[in-house]
């Protein structure tokens, strides 16, 4: 049911934007390419026009249209991929006008999940999404369904042909969000478990390909794939992370974020995103060379606020810094890293563990033999660092759990 196989073809495509003044529409189409690059496309031509509101027929004006058709048919255009979202009539429109694959944004994105999608639970997500934006459109795409045909665009859920029946699909869309929901409960019932053990977690988050798989392995050597494309990473990863004052906590690598996330995409992931909301730390990376790193950091941050994040702590770390000096210039809640030359790194483990709510304290005690039982609560609760026998008792360097810190307080050397 879920097809993973690129296209062994790379199909030549023409992005088309529209520029209402709503938003960066060259940075926007920028971003497109980079879509198009990671699904496997040849980007050979790219169109912008300026217009008060997309026509409600065919998106681009008239004029623009014929211009499209005549580079289409010159440079031997395979598919043209719109940089917006496209009602359901205007793919069909421009199907039959341009006569070759049309596809729209959100197509291409929830393409992209679908070849990522490692884990069931990824798979069922982006299923969802596609099946919840294909039922809008079913009516109008008309025609447009069956050029479809395969490759980009149509990856996921199978049936894209005109006959598909609604019902049907409504009927898959009930069974996967039933599905969904019975793997939230088994995530919630775990990050209860979790906070009941007194567990804490970190969360990294941020806009896609900003580094934060990269600063992931290079924390927890847990060899996450790592790559300079859009969506490299998916599926949710959980690792634990030792802390320089002693604590072991849960690291978590999140997808990435992106500017104009499709909707659909975001209510099926949302299950996913609550890693982050529940979450007692957030490290919000962003790739610090791009130019507009402030403009992702407010997409990121934005989605935090809608997902109920805005109270949960965190640093925000600059990713990519070119020297040690810049290195250095850091704040209580920002910190310069290089993830992938690792410069900065414990200047961010000593900030996680300054920020991180205080469950354990590192102590340096002297237990009398006649206590033998706290000794043997810490060694069973806490982590040992080292410890020697003398006259007066047994001498620790221990972290200790906040609950027994009044307890083994009598004892500090």
């Amino acid at each position: 049911m879920y097809e993973t196989k690129q296209d062994t073809v790379q199909p030549r495509v023409a992005l088309v934007g529209i520029d209402t003044g709503e938003y960066d529409a060259l940075g926007s189409l920028k971003e497109l390419a980079e879509l198009s690059d990671t699904a496997g496309c040849t980007v050979v031509s790219v169109m912008v026009q300026s217009r008060s509101a997309p026509d409600s027929a065919y998106c681009i004006g008239a004029g623009k249209l014929e211009e499209l058709c005549l580079a289409a048919d010159a440079e031997d255009i395979d598919m043209v991929i719109f940089d917006l979202e496209l009602t359901g009539m205007q793919l069909r429109n421009l199907s039959d006008k341009l006569d070759r694959k049309v596809i729209d944004r959100t197509m291409l994105i929830l393409d992209i999940f679908a070849g990522r999608a490692r884990t069931r639970e990824g798979q069922v997500q982006v299923a969802l999404a596609q099946y919840q934006y294909r039922l809008s459109r079913l009516t109008g795409m008309g025609n447009a369904l069956s050029r479809l045909g395969g490759g980009i665009g149509t990856r996921g859920p199978g049936e894209t042909k005109l006959e598909t029946d609604r019902r049907h699909i409504r009927n898959r869309i009930q069974s996967l969000k039933h599905e969904l929901s019975e793997m939230e409960e088994h995530m919630q019932f775990i990050g209860k478990r979790r906070k009941k053990d007194g567990m804490l977690t970190v969360a990294i988050v941020g806009y896609t390909n900003a580094g934060k798989s990269t600063l992931f392995n290079a924390l927890t050597d847990a060899g996450v794939l790592a790559e300079n494309q859009l969506f490299a990473t998916l599926d949710v990863t959980v690792r634990g992370l030792d802390l320089p004052d002693g604590r072991r906590v849960l690291l978590s690598d999140t997808v990435g974020l992106i500017r104009r996330l499709p909707h659909h995409l975001v209510e099926a992931f949302r299950s996913t995103l609550r890693e982050t909301a529940n979450a007692d730390l957030i490290l919000h990376v962003l790739d610090s060379t791009e130019e507009d790193w402030k403009e992702r950091m407010t997409v990121t941050t934005d989605l935090l606020n809608e997902l109920g994040c805005s109270e949960i702590p965190q640093i925000r770390v600059l990713n990519k810094a070119d020297t040690e000096e810049q290195c250095g210039q850091n704040t209580e809640d920002q910190v310069w890293i290089s993830a992938a030359h690792r410069r900065g790194l414990d200047a961010l483990l000593a900030l996680i563990v300054r920020r991180l709510p205080e469950t354990a304290k590192r102590m340096q005690l002297c237990i009398p033999y006649t206590d033998g039982s706290l000794l043997q609560m810490l060694r069973e609760e806490g982590t040992i660092f080292s410890e020697s026998y003398t006259e007066n008792g047994v001498e620790i360097d221990v972290l200790v759990d906040i609950r027994r810190q009044k307890l083994a307080s009598k004892y500090l050397i």
